[in-house]
């Protein structure tokens, strides 16, 4: 076993152990994948000012996301098909990130059902929405994610339609895969995500198959997805999804200071600035470059969150310091969880929580509350 010591050692063995259709399939966006890698690229242009001789003792990275106590400012972003990386994975990721303390967010597009996460977890997780046409099993599912105890619910408004996403064409992706040639081929290169699938039942959407009239399995879920995500999504809906669920609502897809305004007005709890991993809008803003605008517009009466891009503790200190309240990691996790299942999952945490408490650290700073743009080397950061 290789010595891991950042997230690209995790992607490098995710890389070799997960069938190419679904590493592509977390590790792609769509197009020309210009957003994909701004998203990443733009992190590193911030530079962070060093400061020395400060007391650096009894430093704390805990924090509250929408009033929930965290480790740190950092919750597991809804993925979909999670449980394709490895076996359970949406399961073993929620365990790993409850035995951490953050949130983990599960996607209505998960592989384990929200009864299934519920029942091998204790600590509330989260629920990821999309809107489909069937606004009938959109409220039943409202009403399974309030009967599992979830504690927020994350409401995707960038999933009108389907950004195209050249990887997932050209792999024929689906779930489980087709034992098309290709695929078995490369399946055969990797025997342990074989034998973990062969050990679970858990290989369809279990959100969706048997709770969607008609679709009773894999082979009539596809036709269904193909007609479901809904291009009349608008900012009315948000309403009656407000009502119905009842509690902590989060809008994620943010990217523009007037969308922003418009979530403060529903009355959500937390907004995301978000180009879902840029995976939708190709040529999209990065979403660190997105932020700092939106937390000066609105910060002050709603919470502001992000993803896109994180893959080090020191990526969630600056978006910290430019704004953020909490930030969302997808990819780091998904890299943890394809490389070594749970395991891999909590060395991600524990990877982005060293690198976040050393960063905060050497730049002088002792509590995440203490966290401002003042960190960051003038004219390196994106501005209002």
């Amino acid at each position: 076993m290789p010595v891991i010591t950042h997230i690209e050692d995790l992607r490098v063995l995710a890389k070799k152990r997960v069938p190419r259709m679904f590493y592509d399939y977390a590790d792609s966006g769509s197009w020309t994948e210009s957003t994909y890698r701004a998203n990443e690229q733009d992190f590193q242009a911030i530079k962070l000012r060093q400061r020395v001789a400060v007391d650096m003792d009894g430093r704390s990275t805990a924090t509250t996301m929408v009033g929930v106590p965290v480790a740190m400012p950092v919750a597991i972003a809804p993925t979909g098909l999670t449980g394709m990386q490895h076996a359970d994975g949406e399961i073993l990721a929620a365990r790993a990130a409850e035995r951490f303390g953050i949130p983990f967010t599960l996607s209505t597009m998960s592989i384990c059902s929200i009864e299934d996460v519920a029942a091998h977890t204790k600590a509330p997780f989260w629920f990821q929405l999309y809107v489909m046409r069937d606004r009938d099993f959109i409220e039943r599912l409202i009403d399974r994610a309030k009967a599992a105890g979830c504690g927020a619910l994350v409401l995707t408004l960038d999933l009108q339609i389907l950004g195209q996403r050249h990887k997932d064409l050209k792999n024929g992706l689906s779930a489980p895969p087709k034992l098309t040639l290709p695929n078995l081929l490369n399946l055969a290169t990797k025997p342990r995500w074989c034998l973990g699938m062969l050990g679970t039942q858990r290989r369809g959407f279990g959100n969706i198959v048997g709770h969607v009239r008609g679709v009773a399995d894999m082979s009539s879920l596809g036709a269904w997805t193909a007609q479901q995500f809904d291009p009349r999504l608008n900012w009315n809906d948000v309403e009656w999804i407000k009502k119905r669920w009842g509690g902590k609502l989060i809008l994620k897809g943010i990217q523009d200071v007037e969308d922003a305004r418009l979530a403060v007005e529903t009355g959500a709890d937390a907004l995301i600035v978000s180009n879902h991993g840029g995976r939708q809008l190709d040529g999209a803003e990065s979403s660190i470059r997105a932020l700092p605008a939106i937390a000066a517009e609105v910060g002050s009466r709603i919470e502001v969150h992000m993803d896109g891009g994180i893959r080090s503790g020191q990526d969630v200190l600056k978006a910290v310091a430019l704004g953020a309240r909490g930030t969302y990691i997808g990819r780091a996790f998904l890299y943890g969880l394809g490389a070594m299942g749970e395991a891999g999952v909590s060395k991600a945490l524990e990877i982005i929580h060293k690198e976040l408490d050393l960063t905060m650290a050497f730049c002088g700073r002792k509590r995440i509350a203490d966290v401002g743009p003042d960190i960051l080397l003038p004219g390196t950061a994106p501005s209002c």
